[in-house]
C-alpha cells in the first residue's frame, strides 16, 4: 500500500503532464477514447466522493472562526470569475457554444487543487479548504443561477435541470463520502492516501473524453479557446490577490484568495456542458483543467518569494491528500 501511495503522490505532482499527454493522444486518435464520453458524470462523482472522504469538522469550524474572510473568498469566487467570463465572451464575440462553455467554468465553485497550491505558495491552507468547501456546497444553487443569468443570451438554460445535476454529481457523492468516513473512521486512511491517483485518472479521462468528442471543432477553435482560458485564469489570479489586499488581508491570505479565485472545478464544468449543452461547450473546461494545473504551480512558485507580513502566516501543515488534486 505504501508503494501505491508513493505512486499516487508522484502522479498527483505530475498531473499536468499526464493530462496534456492524453489530451494530445485523444486529439490525434479520437476514436480510441470516445467510449469514455458516457462515463464523464460517473468519473466526476468519484472525484467528489473522494472529497467527502477527506472533509473534516475542522474544515467547517474554520468557517465559524473566520466568517468574514470566508465570505470574502466565496463572494470573490462567485463574482470575479463569472463576471470575467461574461466580459471576455462579450468583448471577443465568442460563438454561442464556446461562450456557454467559458461561462460554465467561470460559474463553477473552486477546485480542491487550490488547497494544494495554497500550501505550495505558503498561503493560508485552512482558509483555502474552508472557502473551497463552502463554494462547493453552495454550487447547486449559486452555479445554476449564475449560468442562467449570464449565459441565457447565448443559449437556452434550465436552472432547475442544472441544480439537480449538481446535486447528483457533487452533493450526493460528497455526502456519501462523509457517511463512509463516519462509519469506517481510521479504516478510510489507507484509501485516502491513494485518492490523488484515483482523481488524476478520473480527471484525465474526463479531459480525454471531451477532446475526443470535439476533435474537429477544437482543430478550428482550439487556439481561441486556449487564449480565453489563459486570460480568464490569469485575470482571476491577479484580481483575487488585489481584492484581498484591498480588504486588508495579510500576504498569506492574499495568496490564498488569489489561488481560490483563479482555480475552478473544471471537471464539474465539463460534466455540466456534456449533460446539458454540447461537447464543444465542454472544451473550455477541459482546457482550463490542463492550464490551471500549469499556472497554479507557477503562481505558487512566484508567491513563495513574497515576504509574509504575519509571523503566523507561514506554511501550515500540509493538507491531507486532496482527492481532487487534479481538478
Amino acid at each position: 500500500m505504501q508503494a501505491l501511495a508513493r505512486l499516487s503522490q508522484f502522479v498527483g505532482r505530475t498531473f499536468a503532464i499526464w493530462t496534456l499527454l492524453f489530451a494530445v493522444l485523444a486529439f490525434y486518435s479520437p476514436e480510441t477514447f470516445k467510449w469514455i464520453g458516457p462515463h464523464v458524470v460517473t468519473l466526476l462523482g468519484i472525484i467528489m466522493f473522494g472529497m467527502g472522504l477527506t472533509l473534516s469538522k475542522k474544515d467547517f469550524a474554520e468557517v465559524g472562526r473566520r466568517p468574514g474572510m470566508v465570505l470574502i473568498g466565496v463572494l470573490s469566487q462567485f463574482i470575479i470569475m463569472p463576471g470575467l467570463a461574461w466580459l471576455l465572451c462579450k468583448i471577443l464575440a465568442l460563438p454561442p457554444e464556446i461562450a456557454i462553455g467559458v461561462i460554465l467554468v467561470g460559474c463553477c465553485p473552486g477546485g480542491t487543487a487550490s488547497n494544494v497550491m495554497a500550501y505550495l505558495a505558503r498561503g493560508d491552507v485552512a482558509l483555502s479548504v474552508a472557502i473551497t468547501s463552502v463554494t462547493t456546497l453552495l454550487a447547486p444553487v449559486v452555479t445554476p443561477a449564475l449560468i442562467y443569468l449570464l449565459a441565457s443570451a447565448w443559449l437556452e438554460v434550465s436552472a432547475a435541470a442544472l441544480f439537480w445535476s449538481i446535486v447528483q454529481v457533487v452533493i450526493l457523492p460528497i455526502v456519501l463520502g462523509l457517511i463512509v468516513q463516519a462509519l469506517l473512521g481510521k479504516h478510510v486512511k489507507a484509501f485516502v492516501d491513494v485518492l490523488p491517483l484515483v482523481s488524476v485518472v478520473a480527471i484525465v479521462a474526463i479531459v480525454t473524453a471531451v477532446v475526443a468528442g470535439s476533435q474537429e471543432r477544437i482543430a478550428t477553435t482550439g487556439l481561441t479557446i486556449f487564449a480565453v482560458v489563459v486570460l480568464h485564469n490569469g485575470l482571476g489570479l491577479v484580481l483575487g490577490y488585489l481584492l484581498a489586499k484591498a480588504f486588508g488581508l495579510n500576504v498569506a491570505q492574499r495568496k490564498t484568495m488569489s489561488i481560490e479565485v483563479g482555480m475552478q472545478n473544471s471537471g464539474l464544468g465539463a460534466a455540466l456542458a456534456t449533460m446539458h449543452f454540447s461537447p464543444l461547450a465542454a472544451v473550455p473546461s477541459a482546457i482550463f483543467s490542463v492550464w490551471h494545473n500549469i499556472s497554479g504551480p507557477i503562481a505558487a512558485t512566484i508567491f513563495q518569494r513574497f515576504k509574509d507580513d504575519d509571523a503566523t502566516a507561514g506554511a501550515p501543515a500540509q493538507p491531507a491528500a486532496t482527492p481532487a488534486a487534479a481538478e
